[in-house]
């Protein structure tokens, strides 16, 4: 059943070898221009800052992901359409900025823009390019030391897949005494089809017979028909198709709509994912599945006993979530730290080797700009929260120079990414039904690349910080209750008998931290991430931090 290829020997291994001996590589030019002082410490990671920095990179499933919606990013054939080798295009600029994960969007043929109903699961989207492009994305991901990871859309298909209309045709055939055979069209397992309108959201297939009339489910809607993920025949052909894309050195799924594979059993949800992530790992032990359960935190603890690694943390995203409040001021420091802390206790009972996904905004979000109403500063406290927190940050395309988004369609939520007010090179069009061009208050990627104080930069900064201080992503919290009030809070991270701590100030007045006497007393200064061109100072065991301020301590 389905497309046949032909396997070739190729061992993951093999570009995590090459990956490796790149990075060392880049990690030995980078000491060469150390500075005469014989620290052994190097440029940072293109900012334009001259402090002296050593990066730390760890080649493991704990990144900085970047998420792309290829349609509106970048533009390498004039078409106006975003494409593969237009995100080829911006891997340098993607890498520059310190993201070592690339999650794109559905790739796939469909026969919509946002492309969630695939209707060939073995292919490329034409306007986004061949087999051809997107191999050699991946090789150039690799080559940088960047893992990628797609969505995986297997909730549903396209009402117009091979699969689907082939059981419609099928069961329109049938007369009203007929029972199906699945010998004549397995395809009709594939689905959930009935002779009865069931409970939940039920369209009638075409070209039945009056008497004779079948129905599927379709929770999405008439276009997107549910698959049937207990049938083995259809289990199978996944598993074909998660091989194709395997071989092809994909190295991660992000799982659509998770908790939509049945819609009132969790248990099997749970089984289904954990199915396909134990399979994708006999090809590659190092493969990597984030998950989109949109739920309160309850539920997606019920959702680590899957033992599959990550599930996106929607209760502290968007605009009702801790990080976005803390930076406009509406949390507290201490109810940041803390949530942090019952997260990383709460998810670790259920699952000990979760990785978590924080993120600000997503594709289905209105975005971070329109939340904390352009204010740059809290935009830049935002992301500096991100970056502070346990596991695999994911940051949606353009929010690192403040892109926002108008209206409530989804089309707005993924307008063009914005390059360039002069040069149009490589600038798309958007989405069709999109109700307006590219809406921001700041200035385009160009124009922000060369200002040191600007949200890119800080974006940089943030993640600089977060690839010399692998303890950022994987430390175990400790809050220093004697330090830690309403809006300055103290962290402990501490991972391989290596300890940093994370000073928080979230106020937009300037505060000073005594550090004496406490566990943070010897310590340096590591990182400083600051909304404005003030300094943070430590002299005498006392750290001095302007408003909205956080620094690393070594």
């Amino acid at each position: 059943m389905g497309k046949q290829w032909k396997r070739k020997t190729k061992t993951p291994v093999k570009w995590r070898f090459l990956s490796l001996c790149l990075a060392l590589a880049l990690l030995t030019a980078l000491l060469a221009g150390c500075s005469a002082s014989g620290t052994g410490e190097s440029t940072a990671q293109g900012t334009g800052s001259e402090t002296a920095v050593e990066l730390n990179i760890v080649d493991d499933n704990y990144r900085n992901y970047y998420e792309i919606f290829v349609y509106s990013f970048y533009d390498s054939d004039g078409d106006g359409i975003g494409d593969l080798n237009g995100v080829t295009e911006k891997l340098d600029y993607i890498a520059d900025m310190g993201f070592n994960g690339i999650w794109l969007m559905p790739i796939m043929p469909s026969p919509s823009y946002h492309k969630y109903d695939v209707t060939d699961y073995y292919d490329i989207d034409p306007v986004y390019g061949t087999i051809e492009d997107f191999e050699n994305l991946v090789e150039e991901c690799h080559s940088r030391g960047i893992r990628l990871i797609i969505d995986m859309v297997i909730n549903h298909s396209s009402s117009q897949h091979e699969w689907f209309t082939t059981a419609c045709e099928y069961l329109a055939s049938l007369g009203a005494e007929e029972e199906p055979d699945v010998t004549v069209c397995p395809y009709v397992e594939y689905y959930h089809f009935s002779r009865e309108q069931e409970s939940g959201v039920w369209y009638e297939i075409p070209g039945a017979t009056a008497g004779a009339e079948w129905y599927y489910e379709g929770e999405f809607s008439s276009e997107m028909p549910d698959l049937n993920l207990e049938c083995e025949a259809l289990k199978e052909e996944l598993e074909n198709i998660a091989d194709f894309w395997l071989e092809l050195g994909v190295d991660g799924f992000r799982m659509d709509a998770a908790m939509h594979f049945d819609e009132t059993d969790g248990e099997l949800n749970r089984s289904i994912l954990n199915w396909l992530y134990t399979y994708c790992c006999e090809t590659n032990p190092d493969f990597y599945m984030v998950s989109e359960v949109w739920a309160g935190s309850s539920t997606i603890e019920s959702y680590y006993a899957s033992e599959t690694p990550s599930f996106f943390n929607f209760p502290n995203s968007s605009v009702d979530g801790v990080i976005e409040k803390t930076a406009m001021g509406t949390a507290t420091a201490e109810k940041f730290v803390n949530t942090m802390l019952t997260d990383q206790q709460t998810y670790s009972a259920v699952y000990a080797d979760y990785i978590d996904a924080p993120f600000l905004t997503n594709h289905d979000q209105v975005r971070v700009a329109n939340n904390l109403q352009n204010n740059e500063s809290n935009m830049k406290m935002a992301c500096g929260l991100l970056m502070t927190m346990n596991g695999s940050p994911f940051v949606y395309y353009g929010e690192e120079i403040g892109m926002k988004s108008k209206g409530q369609s989804d089309e707005n939520k993924r307008i063009p990414m914005y390059w360039s007010d002069t040069d149009t090179t490589g600038m798309t069009v958007g989405p069709e039904n999109m109700e307006q061009g590219i809406t921001s208050s700041f200035a385009a990627v160009d124009e922000q690349l060369a200002d040191e104080t600007s949200i890119l930069s800080y974006y940089k900064e943030a993640l600089l910080m977060r690839n010399q201080n692998p303890e950022i992503a994987r430390g175990e919290i400790t809050i220093v209750e004697e330090l830690t009030s309403e809006d300055t809070a103290v962290i402990l991270k501490t991972w391989e008998e290596s300890t940093i701590a994370i000073l928080y100030n979230t106020d937009t007045e300037a505060v000073t931290i005594d550090l004496t006497g406490t566990a943070l007393e010897g310590m340096e200064l590591q990182n400083c991430l600051t909304v404005g061109e003030e300094e943070i100072t430590l002299a005498d065991g006392v750290a001095a931090m302007p408003g909205q301020s956080i620094c690393v301590l070594r």
